[in-house]
């Protein structure tokens, strides 16, 4: 099993959650985060006074699939996120030793 945490751009989520659900029935864990990469954050002007803005909202999608899904959804989120400009994000693939369902006490890939 593999852990995949993406770091996408806000406005594309919507594209990305439909291109993961076309690939069959993943949990998917999104949390609202702020950083920076190689855009390091810009100058915004607000009522006259410039601010400089150096963590960028973003989504980080989290999903733990089998081994044999992780390179279908690395391609399926990246051909959603993409959008050609510096910040679209990335992709970061993470073992998972193993996981629990609660309710049931499955473990593996029969918990997920």
């Amino acid at each position: 099993m593999k852990k995949i945490e993406a770091i996408i751009k806000p406005f594309k989520l919507d594209e990305v959650k439909d291109a993961i659900a076309e690939l069959g029935n993943f949990g998917i864990t999104v949390t609202e985060v702020k950083g920076f990469g190689r855009q390091k954050g810009h100058t915004e002007l607000y009522r006259g006074a410039e601010y400089v803005i150096d963590f960028l909202p973003k989504i980080k999608i989290e999903i733990v699939a089998d081994d044999s899904m992780v390179e279908k959804l690395v391609e399926a989120i990246t051909a959603a996120a993409r959008t050609g400009k510096v910040g679209d994000g990335k992709i970061f693939i993470i073992p998972v030793e193993d996981a629990v369902r609660i309710r049931t006490g499955e473990r593996g890939v029969e918990a997920l």
